[in-house]
C-alpha cells in the first residue's frame, strides 16, 4: 500500500469528504425512512457501501440528539422495505451522537465505534449541516483513536499497513466473534484508496509524530511511557471486551426490533428453509428458536434422504 505523506491535507477535511462520497439512491431512500424525529444523521457502512450491492443486509448506524438513556448500546432493530419491485433489508443501530462521539474517541470501554468507523462510511443522510459536521468530527476522533492505537500495538518502524494489521489483529481477537484468519488483509486490500494516506495523517492530528524511512516506512516518536500509557489503556478494554461483547448480545436476543424476521430471512437464505413468520414467533424469537431449528433440520434431512 503505497503512502503519500506530503499531502497537506488536514484528517477533518477528509474525513468530511470520505462521508460524503456517493451512494445508491434507493440507500438514501431507506435512510430517509429509518429517521426517528430526533435523529442528526444516518451513517451506512460495510460491504456494500464498497460494492454499491442492495443484495443482503445494509448495514446503519442512526445517530439522535437525544441522552444515552441505555446503558448497553447501540439499539439493534432489523427492516425491510419493498421499493421498486425490490425487497431491501436493513441491520440499524441507534444510539446518541454524544456517546458515539465518546465512544470513537477511546472514552469508553466500547471497542467497536472506533475499529469499526476508522474504516469506510458514508453520511447517506443528515437533519443539516452543522448535524453533519458533528458526525464528521466524531468519525475523525475515530481515526485518531486508531492510528494511535496502531502505533502503540505496531513495531517500532514499519510500513502504515504493518500498523493497521496490528490494529486489527488486536481488535478482532478483543471481540466476542469468529473472524477468518487474515481478515485484516482483506480490510486493507478492499479498501485500498481510503486507507491510503490516512495513519500519517491521524497521527499528525492527534499530535503524534514520526520519521519517514524507506520503502514507505514510518518511525513514530512515541516515548516509553506514552507507547506504555496506550498500552495500558488498550489492556484495559481488551480485557472487558468480550463480556461486554456477551452482554450486548444478551440485551440484542430480547430487544433486537425485528430479529425473528431477520433470523428468518438468515436461515432461508443459507439453507434455503422458509420459516413462517407466525406472531408469537415475531414476539419471542428466543423462545421460538428451537422449533425453527426443528423444523430446519427435519426439512433438510428429508431432503437429504430424498436424494
Amino acid at each position: 500500500m503505497s503512502e503519500d505523506f506530503d499531502v497537506p491535507e488536514d484528517l477533518d477535511e477528509r474525513i468530511a469528504a470520505a462521508l460524503g462520497r456517493p451512494v445508491e439512491p434507493e440507500v438514501r431512500a431507506f435512510a430517509e425512512r429509518l429517521v426517528p424525529v430526533d435523529a442528526l444523521g444516518v451513517l451506512f457502512y460495510g460491504s456494500n457501501l464498497r460494492t454499491g450491492s442492495l443484495e443482503g443486509v445494509l448495514d446503519f448506524y442512526v445517530l439522535t440528539a437525544a441522552p444515552q438513556e441505555e446503558k448497553i448500546w447501540p439499539r439493534v432493530s432489523y427492516h425491510e422495505w419493498q421499493h421498486g419491485g425490490t425487497t431491501l433489508r436493513a441491520k440499524v443501530a441507534t444510539m446518541a451522537l454524544d456517546t458515539f462521539r465518546a465512544a470513537a474517541a477511546g472514552e469508553l470501554l466500547d471497542t467497536t465505534v472506533w475499529a469499526r468507523f476508522v474504516q469506510p462510511s458514508a453520511l447517506a443522510w443528515e437533519r443539516d449541516a452543522p448535524a453533519g459536521a458533528a458526525i464528521a468530527a466524531a468519525v475523525a476522533q475515530a481515526a485518531r483513536t486508531a492510528a494511535r492505537l496502531a502505533v502503540a500495538l505496531g513495531p517500532e518502524a514499519g510500513t502504515p499497513e504493518d500498523y493497521w494489521r496490528a490494529l486489527f489483529r488486536a481488535t478482532y481477537a478483543a471481540e466476542f466473534r469468529v473472524e477468518a484468519a487474515g481478515r485484516e488483509d482483506s480490510i486493507l486490500s478492499a479498501n485500498r484508496a481510503h486507507f491510503d494516506g490516512l495513519l500519517p495523517l491521524a497521527l499528525l492530528s492527534d499530535g503524534i509524530g514520526f520519521a519517514r524511512g524507506a520503502a514507505g516506512t514510518i518511525r513514530p516518536a512515541l516515548e516509553p511511557a506514552q507507547r506504555a500509557r496506550l498500552l495500558g489503556w488498550w489492556k484495559h478494554r481488551r480485557r472487558l471486551g468480550k463480556p461486554y461483547n456477551v452482554l450486548r448480545l444478551l440485551k440484542a436476543s430480547t430487544t433486537f426490533d425485528g430479529a425473528a424476521r431477520y433470523a428468518a430471512w438468515k436461515i432461508e437464505r443459507h439453507t434455503g428453509v422458509s420459516v413462517a413468520m407466525t406472531p408469537w414467533r415475531e414476539r419471542h424469537p428466543v423462545l421460538a428458536a428451537p422449533g425453527v431449528l426443528w423444523q430446519v433440520w427435519r426439512h433438510r434431512d428429508a431432503r437429504g434422504r430424498a436424494r
